[in-house]
């Protein structure tokens, strides 16, 4: 069987070119997931690797729409190997069922990687720049709701939970306790 998978990294981004590509080759069944490709742990690509079988062949559109560096590729190919699935990416023209293939993988998952890592590094020196010029200041924080004070008061009295505060703020646990934290410095 042909198993398809797609990454994007955002919501925003679509994922028509990849998708049109695996129909021309006509894959079974397709796995999207719309997440940063930092991290392996995606919930499509769980489910696609626990979704293959011996036989079967994953196909992706390129290296970078499957892991973001070396040690992640090589560990999935090898679950991948484990359970007698092959991987094909066909940007690269890699197939893991030649001991060329292997090889290639292997070379341009490191490259892969060295360019991700030139990219971040290019971007960090941009923001620096930009920072030294007052050009970036970062992301204005949003204006708080206007039943926070009231919110935190209760929350720190005890009357209601922190899960519930959060509730009534519409805050998510990072931006409520951040929040709550800057009141407390600005004290």
């Amino acid at each position: 069987m042909k198993i398809g998978y797609i990454r994007v990294s955002t919501e925003e981004q679509n994922t028509a070119r990849q998708e049109v590509l695996l129909r021309e080759l006509s894959v079974d069944e397709v796995f999207i997931d719309k997440a940063s490709g930092k991290s392996a742990d995606r919930s499509e690509l769980r489910r696609m690797m626990e979704y293959v079988r011996k036989g079967d062949t994953v196909i992706v559109e390129s290296i970078s729409r499957f892991a973001r560096n070396t040690r992640d590729l090589l560990e999935l190919v090898e679950k991948l190997t484990v359970k007698e699935v092959e991987f094909v990416s066909k940007k690269e023209a890699i197939d893991t069922t030649t001991p060329t293939g292997k090889f290639m993988l292997t070379v341009f998952a490191a490259v892969a990687e060295l360019e991700r890592e030139y990219i971040l590094q290019r971007q960090r020196e941009g923001i620096a720049i930009a920072k030294q010029q007052g050009k970036y200041t970062g992301r204005s924080p949003l204006p708080l709701p206007e039943n926070f004070d009231a919110v935190v008061a209760q929350w720190r009295r005890g009357e209601i939970s922190a899960r519930e505060a959060m509730r009534r703020t519409g805050l998510k646990p990072n931006t409520f306790y951040r929040r709550v934290s800057r009141k407390i410095a600005a004290k």
